[in-house]
């Protein structure tokens, strides 16, 4: 699956950190140019360290719709693109504030709409997009309204631009895990009075690597997948069916 995408270029949205860190460096590895976009600069210099012939760094805020729009004019064409920046305000219903609904909106759902459209001169017939989602779109979670409001957003677009790319033979996907063991994860979920409830309906027992997430967006960015359009690719260890 990996050396497939060996000379693709690709770009991945919230690569700074954690799911998106880790594919860049994935990427990188099988020989892929990946363009990595994040915030911080320090965090693309650390991926530029790791491979500074396959990794080109693009400093982004994706909430100015401007300045996203102007700084991905110059990027080269795409056989990829990876929607992962996103943000996650674990509160109460009634605690969340207007700050918090618009934060979550203007990067989880509105900058990968303007990301995308900004992108679509850029990318190739035949070229893959990976939407990274939640479980949490289509199941609830205390804390989670506004982030779940917008996964679910965000599952409507990705079925929503399979059908209206699927004349370019661009294909549109995402991954919906559960909880995900990044560093964040794993400290926000280390708790067995909050994870163990969870768990208990998960028939694995566990929650998701970075990795199985990795390697479930390298399979819909790969030809191995090229009859897939459309689809929630569900990381969550057989939670749906219990």
């Amino acid at each position: 699956m990996w050396t497939d995408l060996a000379g693709k270029v690709i770009l991945v949205t919230g690569a700074g950190a954690g799911i998106g860190q880790a594919l860049v460096k994935q990427l990188a590895s099988a020989g892929a140019t990946v363009i990595a976009v994040a915030r911080k600069p320090e965090q693309l210099q650390q991926l530029v360290a790791f491979d500074p012939v396959h990794i080109q760094p693009l400093q982004l805020d994706l909430s100015g719709w401007q300045a996203v729009r102007e700084g991905l004019a110059k990027v080269p064409l795409l056989d990829g693109l990876v929607n992962n920046a996103g943000v996650a305000i674990i509160k109460p219903f009634e605690e969340l504030t207007e700050q918090d609904f618009d934060t979550h909106f203007d990067v989880n759902i509105k900058a990968v709409f303007n990301v995308t459209q900004s992108l679509l001169p850029r990318l190739k017939d035949g070229a893959s997009i990976v939407n990274v989602s939640s479980i949490a779109s289509s199941r609830s979670f205390g804390g989670h309204t506004a982030y779940s409001a917008t996964k679910a957003a965000l599952d409507s677009l990705t079925k929503s631009l399979a059908l209206e790319l699927g004349p370019r033979k661009i294909r549109v996907n995402s991954v919906n895990p559960t909880v995900v063991l990044t560093k964040m994860g794993a400290d926000n979920w280390s708790d067995p009075a909050k994870s163990g409830p969870l768990l208990a309906h998960i028939p694995l027992n566990r929650f998701c690597e970075v990795q199985e997430v990795v390697d479930a967006t390298g399979y819909l960015l790969s030809s191995k997948s090229s009859f897939v359009n459309g689809h929630h690719i569900l990381l969550e260890g057989g939670y749906s069916v219990s």
